[in-house]
């Protein structure tokens, strides 16, 4: 059963990202693995047919591309996110203290299922920026331990517990770092050797210590933290390094911000897609025309998970789109363009997985309840191509602790890998499929 390797894979993947930081640092370390050259926003790209590169923006999001051999007239986009729903350490002096207990002050994140967040081994990841000099740095940190917990009032202080809370992230969820001293040697715990007044600012997220498993009566599931979206991420990922070099330019692109509105310069909300294809477009020699002549040829495959069916709350789902877990990708449609699929790109994306020889499934909200959005239409609003959204069917998005499909990230990844071996060509009537 190879796929549990990939599944396993994912989940060691998912433990080595604790924030979206960690998440391009290990994206970086494939890149590299798989002789990709990292350039720089800031300064002139020299690129040359076959070769393989990618660039970052704020260390949290990353773009990677592989120029074909020959001349090219397309792009082929798979996007995906780096970020989840979390709590965030904010404030100049984070600590609030009672003279016995010392918390963190944390906001929310993102639209997060919050009573799992309680009772459980949490830990604190990010970075931190120091001073170096005459210049700052950034550094990659991670507690790497059970640092921090967000503890529940017992029933008997609150007979009220099983009838449904509203809990307030300021009065009922800052999590508890130690006794009264703990602020005292907070910054040691991520850079012993660093003085306190070297640390300038962070960024540090709280993440979920529970180690992702795979279970079921047959292995047939698997829970972690971070699913949504590190699954799309990694598997877009490792189908990309394996794919072979064909006749367009193959893009592999993680971008973070996505769960608070990509409003960011390192979001799909941003010029970071945009400007990397006008470089390379201006790279190969290309003038302007060729460039959106180049884009009208070119397809988008947003990767975001997708709801798969609850037993105990199908009222919850469309009577006729419901999906399922190991049921491989789903496409996602929607009246309303919170998707971006259209009959051209779901018919493209059915080809592919049939080529692929991947299941795939087709998802629909229920029509009195709109589901989220994702990063596909923000990002199809500033290059205008063909788009399809898709994703793999997972339980309970948006806890701490989700659940998928043991099967369907080795899906994905061959979806991923298949897409990027295969030259769509628009035509008058869509798009035709082959192989170089």
């Amino acid at each position: 059963m190879e796929y549990l390797n990939t599944a396993q894979e994912l989940l060691d993947f998912i433990m080595r990202c604790k924030s979206p930081f960690h998440v391009v640092k290990e994206a970086g370390d494939l890149l590299n693995e798989n002789g990709y050259t990292k350039l720089e926003e800031t300064k002139e790209w020299s690129l040359v047919p076959g070769g393989k590169y990618y660039v970052t923006r704020n260390e949290s999001s990353v773009i990677a591309f592989q120029i074909p051999e020959s001349a090219f007239s397309s792009y082929q986009i798979i996007a995906s996110h780096s970020d989840c729903p979390t709590f965030k350490v904010k404030g100049e002096d984070p600590f609030v203290t009672d003279g016995h207990y010392t918390r963190l002050n944390v906001e929310g994140y993102g639209g997060m299922i919050r009573s799992p967040w309680f009772d459980r081994p949490l830990s604190l990841a990010g970075r931190m920026v120091v001073r170096d000099g005459n210049s700052v740095k950034s550094v990659l940190v991670d507690a790497g331990r059970d640092l921090v917990t967000i503890p529940n009032l017992p029933i008997h202080l609150n007979r009220d517990i099983n009838n449904g809370i509203k809990y307030s992230v300021q009065t009922d969820m800052l999590p508890i770092l130690g006794d009264e001293t703990a602020k005292d040697h907070f910054y040691e715990l991520f850079l012993p050797d660093t003085a306190k007044e070297d640390i300038l600012s962070m960024e540090l997220y709280l993440y979920n210590r529970v180690e992702g498993s795979i279970w079921g009566a047959s292995r047939e599931f698997l829970s972690s933290g971070r699913l949504d979206d590190l699954q799309s991420a990694f598997g877009s990922l490792k189908g990309f390094l394996a794919a072979k070099a064909t006749g367009q330019v193959n893009v592999c692109a993680i971008f973070d911000n996505e769960e608070v509105g990509s409003l960011t310069k390192q979001g799909a909300d941003s010029s970071f897609l945009t400007e990397t294809l006008q470089h390379i477009n201006a790279a190969c020699g290309k003038d302007t025309i060729a460039y959106h002549r180049d884009l009208a040829g070119s397809f988008l495959v947003s990767a975001d998970n997708a709801h798969a069916f609850h037993p105990a709350h199908a009222e919850k789902y469309d009577p006729k789109s419901r999906v399922y877990m190991n049921g491989g990708v789903v496409i996602k449609q929607s009246a309303n363009q919170k998707y971006t699929t259209d009959a051209v790109s779901e018919a493209v994306t059915k080809m592919l997985c049939e080529k692929a020889g991947v299941p795939c499934q087709v998802f629909a909200n229920h029509a009195d309840i709109p589901g989220g959005s994702t990063l596909g239409a923000i990002l199809n609003s500033l290059v205008s191509v063909t788009s399809v959204d898709i994703g793999m069917a997972q339980l309970a998005m948006h806890s701490p602790y989700e659940t998928a499909g043991a099967k369907d990230t080795a899906y994905l990844v061959q979806f991923a890998k298949t897409f990027f071996e295969t030259t769509l060509v628009r035509n008058e009537h869509g798009f035709s499929l082959e192989e170089k």
